[in-house]
Parts: C-alpha cells; sequence; structure tokens
C-alpha cells in the first residue's frame, strides 16, 4: 500500500483517494481550530499561497482528539476560512491515533518516528511527503510552518 491508495474524508463526507496529488508535494497537518497553535493557520495558507503553483498542497485534517476542535469538519473548515483565510483543501473529523486512528495518519506515523514514540502527541503535527508520496519528513508541533521552508523548496525542486 502507498499514500495514493488511501481514501480521506472531505468536510461533507465524500471520501477522495489521495492519488489525486500524484506529483505534487503535500504538507499533510493535524489540526484543532481551538488549539494555542492555532495561528500556524496563517502561515501554512502564506506556504500554500507562495508555493502552490511549484507543486505543492497543503492538506488540513481536523481532529478533536486533543478536545480543541468544532464538533465536524464542515464547522472546522468554516472557521478556518472565515478567521485565518484558509484556501487548501481541509478535512472531515479524524482521529490520529489509537485503534481507530484513519488510515492515512496509521500510516504516517508507522513509517516515521515523533519524539519519543511514532504517535501522534499534539495538534499541528506536520508531515511532508515528496511528489513521488515519500514521506521525507516529520515536524513537531512547536516546529513552525516557516522554519522547515527549506525543507519545502529541497523538496519541490526534485
Amino acid at each position: 500500500m502507498t499514500i495514493y491508495d488511501i481514501a480521506v474524508p472531505k468536510p461533507d463526507g465524500e471520501e477522495y483517494l489521495l492519488n489525486e496529488y500524484k506529483g505534487k508535494a503535500m504538507l499533510i497537518v493535524n489540526t484543532a481550530t481551538k488549539c494555542g497553535l492555532r495561528d500556524q493557520f496563517e502561515d501554512l495558507e502564506k506556504l500554500y499561497e507562495e508555493y502552490k503553483d511549484q507543486g505543492l498542497v497543503v492538506l488540513g485534517f481536523p481532529s478533536n482528539q486533543f478536545k480543541q476542535e468544532e464538533a465536524t469538519g464542515a464547522e472546522a473548515q468554516e472557521v478556518c476560512q472565515m478567521t485565518y483565510g484558509v484556501t487548501f483543501p481541509m478535512h472531515d473529523l479524524i482521529k490520529v491515533n489509537g485503534e481507530d486512528a484513519h488510515p492515512l495518519f496509521s500510516y504516517l506515523t508507522s513509517n516515521t518516528k515523533g519524539f519519543l514514540t511514532s504517535g501522534i502527541k499534539w495538534n499541528f503535527t506536520k508531515f511532508l511527503v515528496d511528489q513521488n508520496g515519500n514521506i521525507i519528513s516529520r515536524f513537531s508541533p512547536k516546529d513552525t510552518p516557516r522554519s522547515f521552508e527549506k525543507d519545502i523548496q529541497k523538496v519541490l525542486a526534485k
């Protein structure tokens, strides 16, 4: 199985395969609109705006596993758009840890290691995936999007 075989839910619950992004670099983020790190939405949007024409897509996956998200993916998307000006694709609420973790995050965490364990410790854990579906880097919640901009540029230069 590759990352492109994984189906993900849009805010309305409709699913699509990540193979839609073959040939693009993906920055995959578990988000939460009520999290103290929510200001990262602004930098994520800026990165998306700056690099989308070069092949970067930012994908936001709201999760309420840390009790800091709206009740539905549609509500989370609305807050992201209205409050932070987010235009990158947002998705339905998912779980990022445990037996009920969404297959995407099971895949990402089983193929990377976070601090001490592979599980997601908090909102705004970020994964950079290259144009061929390879996970290049995992960034902690405290790593600001701008702090790894050079990593994104390297991937896009491939």
